[in-house]
């Protein structure tokens, strides 16, 4: 049976995420220090490690099947590459910035200017739409010095906290895109590759399921249930088991963790008491 190959970001946080990500499916890597490819022990899977700009065209080329990469180098490289799933994680986004003691009104101060950055592909695409007129100075590795050596007159890179720009006394001022790590996938797979990749992605789903929800348990008295179940979303409904207190019942489901707070104000409101929430590993729908 072949293997499906999956290239990976040789270093760096999205390298610890992706890892992190197939391990949480189940898809167990040998990999020693320095190795470039690896084989999963339990999957039909070979893990590249490589350098994320070049991921893009070992994608088109078919050198790798598949590939978790940030989807700004996709955008940058990668046009036509298909992208199977988003991952939720490794999240950044493409800004514009310039020195703090710019008075900057709006994009038509671009216009004329010097621009220092590692994606000149999306700069120049993002300044079209904008009707803007710049000097693109391209620039593989640190930008933000770029500004404070004269180099340029503004930089665009990818900014996470926004703490290297703070460092570099530069401030943003336009967000080209937002940013996220992505399942992407090369247009020559085969069928039986799509197959295995397929699992994959089924597997993916289950964890990115999980990691966006929480378990929640909680008694309540049987005269308030309906209220209750009004306010938990479930997954189809509620459980609703008796207590050994007559007149009393546990309930159980799920909620989004991003709506946590929120509903547990209501469910209390609505008389549930002994409220626990738990993490969810997977969820298989």
């Amino acid at each position: 049976m072949s293997k499906l190959r999956i290239a990976v970001q040789k270093s760096g946080r999205l390298n610890e995420d992706s890892m992190r990500i197939l391990k949480d499916i189940g898809i167990s890597i040998d990999n020693g220090k320095d190795q470039l490819k690896a084989s999963a022990r339990n999957f039909p899977v070979e893990v590249f490690y490589l350098r994320n700009g070049d991921i893009p065209q070992y994608l088109k080329d078919g050198v790798v099947d598949a590939a978790i990469i940030g989807e700004n180098v996709l955008i940058e490289k990668g046009n036509g590459i298909r992208v199977a799933e988003k991952l939720g994680f490794s999240t950044c986004r493409v800004c514009i910035a310039v020195p703090k003691s710019v008075d900057y009104k709006g994009i038509q101060d671009l216009e004329g200017k010097r621009i220092a950055t590692s994606y000149p592909n999306t700069v120049k695409s993002y300044l079209e739409k904008n009707n803007i007129s710049a000097n693109l100075h391209i620039i593989n590795g640190s930008v933000e010095i770029a500004p404070n050596i004269g180099l340029a007159d503004a930089i665009c890179d990818i900014v996470s906290s926004g703490s290297t720009l703070f460092k570099n006394n530069l401030k943003e001022v336009e967000m080209i895109l937002k940013s996220e790590a992505v399942l992407a996938v090369s247009p020559l797979l085969n069928e039986e590759k799509q197959a295995i990749l397929d699992k994959i992605q089924f597997r993916i789903q289950s964890v990115l399921k999980g990691r966006q929800s929480k378990y929640i348990l909680l008694n309540a008295p049987n005269e308030k249930i309906q209220d209750i179940i009004n306010v938990l979303p479930g997954m189809k409904s509620p459980t609703v088991l008796p207590l050994a207190q007559e007149g009393w019942s546990s309930v159980h489901s799920v909620i989004n963790k991003n709506e946590f707070w929120d509903v547990i104000d209501e469910l209390k409101n609505n008389g549930a008491e002994g409220i626990l929430v738990c993490p969810i590993e997977k969820m298989v729908l």
